[in-house]
């Protein structure tokens, strides 16, 4: 919907999240632990020097993971390809991530330390690693990466990937998707802390804005699903979450939601949870991971996948772009979408969209964005610093609007470049 459209017009939009104790988060979470795992083991190797058998110096650079998990009653697989000089007991890294999300007694559902596990994961192919370890550009002779090593590395593979930002959050992130990581950070932090000791690690959280003339106004419906123990009443469940849960939440944020239609476990009972309520699969919460819908996607997931797949590090660097384009003024909202090809370095394009909000022609934006972001994998996996064990702490409560200090993308680093860089054209 363009700009123009949304004027003059009074519409709701409404997004979605879960808890770290939603079966598929869980198995994002556990994804991306086997990954932080592997990288820091290999880290630590290549710190002593360490070479294989075979010849091969551990290096955190040659690191390649593509990691699936599925979770039902009982038992936990993880499956796919590695490459790595490291040994990573992932048994024992499954058991303490579902430790940690609190399924830790067979009476909720799920027990990390009787749960069957199932290891398939195995070596990477040999045909997909040779473009990522030389890009079809060097294979080609078209670049001398003696003066310019970022066009070594190649896409992990082919696709493309989105990028959003806008002003109605301070982390310029849509309002649903915002607020609804919010109320479900804070439904597991009562959780854990006790101060609602009958709730249970699975959850979801829906949250209904209200838009004016396309800018948010107010909260509309609130939903809160949340597993519980039993003999605890609906009455009692719906206070505690508004007291404990909804009203800190919309009062940090300064939100308006007097009047809001509040819906808490609607269908009256949600004590079976987990994975013995329902399955768990890596990379099932895409629209839960980015923009909750307000912004495009481009159909990959990100758990499980080391930095050289730009289905993960292009979609964070897309995030970054559009999230500098919205700080530095040149537009109240904008989408970037890039595109690759597998083993090729350079993006096959690269498109910025605005929406009728810039400030600047948006040829400018554009122009501005190629003179000011290197977009090649090797580029974004060194600018953004991806080569470190930050993954399992993005795989739940979304990868983009939380400014932590290992999510990189969101930084706001490259506002004056991007005015210099319109100012000169």
């Amino acid at each position: 919907m363009t700009q123009q459209a949304e004027k003059h017009r009074s519409y709701l939009f409404t997004s979605e999240s879960v808890t770290e104790g939603h079966p598929d988060k869980m198995c994002d979470q556990i994804s991306d632990a086997i990954v932080d795992a592997i990288l820091a083991k290999e880290t630590a190797l290549a710190a002593t020097g360490y070479i294989s058998p075979g010849g091969e110096p551990a290096n955190p650079d040659n690191v390649r993971c593509a990691i699936e998990t599925f979770t039902t009653t009982g038992i936990i697989t993880v499956m796919g390809e590695v490459r790595t000089q490291a040994y990573v007991d992932v048994d024992q890294v499954i058991r303490e991530v579902v430790r940690n999300i609190g399924y830790d007694r067979a009476k909720y559902g799920f027990d990390c330390d009787t749960c069957a596990v199932a290891n398939y994961i195995h070596p990477q192919s040999a045909d997909i690693a040779q473009g990522v370890d030389e890009s079809y550009e060097v294979q080609n002779g078209l670049t001398d990466t003696s003066n310019d090593p970022y066009d070594l590395i190649g896409a992990g593979d082919q696709g493309v990937m989105f990028g959003y930002a806008c002003d109605e959050t301070s982390t310029l992130m849509p309002m649903p998707i915002y607020l609804a990581h919010r109320l479900a950070e804070r439904l597991t932090e009562v959780r854990k802390d006790d101060t609602l000791p009958y709730l249970r690690p699975d959850g979801k959280t829906q949250v209904t804005v209200r838009y004016v003339d396309g800018k948010p106004v107010g909260v509309e419906k609130v939903l809160i699903s949340t597993q519980h123990a039993e003999g605890v009443t609906q009455a009692q469940i719906k206070a505690d979450l508004i007291a404990h849960v909804i009203t800190p939440v919309f009062a940090k944020e300064g939100v308006k939601w007097e009047g809001a239609d509040i819906y808490v476990n609607p269908t009256g009972r949600f004590v079976v949870g987990g994975p013995m309520g329902d399955t768990g699969l890596t990379g099932r919460k895409i629209i839960v991971d980015t923009y909750g819908g307000m912004g495009r996607h481009g159909g990959g997931a990100f758990s499980g996948k080391d930095c050289t797949k730009v289905d993960r590090s292009a979609a964070y660097a897309a995030r970054w772009v559009a999230k500098n384009i919205v700080a530095a003024g040149l537009a109240t909202r904008c989408e970037i979408q890039l595109a690759y090809a597998i083993g090729v370095a350079r993006p096959l394009s690269i498109y910025v969209d605005t929406f009728g909000t810039e400030t600047e022609p948006v040829e400018k934006i554009e122009a501005a964005v190629d003179k000011v972001f290197d977009l090649r994998p090797g580029a974004i996996i060194h600018d953004l610093d991806l080569r470190r064990p930050i993954f399992q702490k993005t795989a739940a409560y979304g990868h983009f609007g939380r400014e932590l200090p290992e999510f990189t993308w969101e930084r706001t680093d490259r506002i004056d470049a991007l005015k210099e860089a319109v100012a000169e054209q």
